[in-house]
């Protein structure tokens, strides 16, 4: 069966920068394995499936895949599928089911071949036990215990789990390169780390970051959307009351730069609400055989 698809590039507004992303369209009777087998050939970070929604006041029900397993929820298949179903449908306000539950997007933008959405996250951040000690965790990114920043490396999540490590500059972040050996006793098995400094390539942005996924078949990704709603949580600790916006520059190290846009809302000490915003392009239109 010829099944619709369209590639983007999302957290960018120009083709062939930010993070790539599939969505096959007419997904209809296809299982988990069929869906894991066409993520693998695509071989992007990841890839989505839409199906017709379980509750016919959203828009569509969908599944995300990666080149090695199904993900709950994730930052830049939310915002590239809004983008993508928001222009052709011209509605403004669209909720996604996915695994973590609805998520509820809202169309910023449309312009030729593209747009801007925003997200709020559909679970808070929280801290989701310990992490080793830092010369472990340097070691496993083939750093020294001098090149980590300020602040304790934490593990926090918002559907899904990431260590988040401070470190400290620009250069440090360049000479970041996982060791496999390592990775597995700093991170866990299957884990996923997001590195983060407060220098930044240009100017007007506040965070620098990268992140590191390899046993999710993603080496490095351009744009984390699900780790950026995550570090809210990180962040909201460092905040005042009030609602704040932040800028985080990714993907620069792989020639793929991106921006995350992420808003938080704190109050009385505690992150009460958060959303992730960002472009996306559409790249590529066709049919796959599936």
């Amino acid at each position: 069966m010829r099944r619709r698809f369209a590639t983007l590039d999302v957290f960018t507004d120009r083709r062939f920068a930010g993070n790539s992303l599939a969505v096959v369209l007419d997904a209809d009777a296809l299982d988990a394995a069929a869906m894991q087998a066409i993520a693998r050939e695509f071989n992007h970070p990841e890839t989505v499936f839409v199906f017709a929604p379980a509750d016919p006041a959203h828009r569509a029900r969908v599944r995300i895949f990666t080149p090695a397993r199904e993900l709950p929820f994730a930052g830049h298949p939310t915002v590239g599928t809004a983008v993508l179903l928001g222009a052709r449908d011209g509605g403004r306000d669209l909720v996604l089911e996915e695994g973590i539950g609805a998520v509820r997007c809202t169309l910023e933008s449309v312009r030729g071949g593209g747009g801007s959405a925003r997200f709020t996250i559909p679970q808070l951040p929280t801290e989701v036990g310990a992490t080793v000690d830092a010369a472990t965790i340097a070691a496993a990114l083939t750093l020294a215990p001098s090149d980590m920043g300020e602040g304790r490396p934490a593990r926090w999540s918002a559907g899904n789990p990431f260590t988040f490590v401070p470190i400290a500059g620009l250069a440090a972040m360049v000479r970041c390169r996982p060791d496999p050996a390592k990775f597995d006793a700093a991170f866990g098995a299957g884990g996923a780390v997001y590195v983060f400094c407060n220098e930044t390539v240009e100017p007007g942005h506040h965070f620098h970051a990268r992140m590191f996924a390899p046993a999710m078949g993603v080496p490095e990704d351009p744009a984390t959307g699900s780790a950026a709603a995550a570090f809210a949580g990180v962040l909201a600790r460092r905040l005042s009351d009030g609602t704040h916006t932040v800028v985080i520059e990714q993907g620069y190290e792989m020639g793929r730069p991106s921006l995350i846009h992420l808003t938080a809302e704190v109050a009385a000490g505690r992150l009460v609400s958060a959303s992730i915003a960002g472009d996306a392009v559409i790249v590529t239109e066709g049919t796959i055989e599936a």
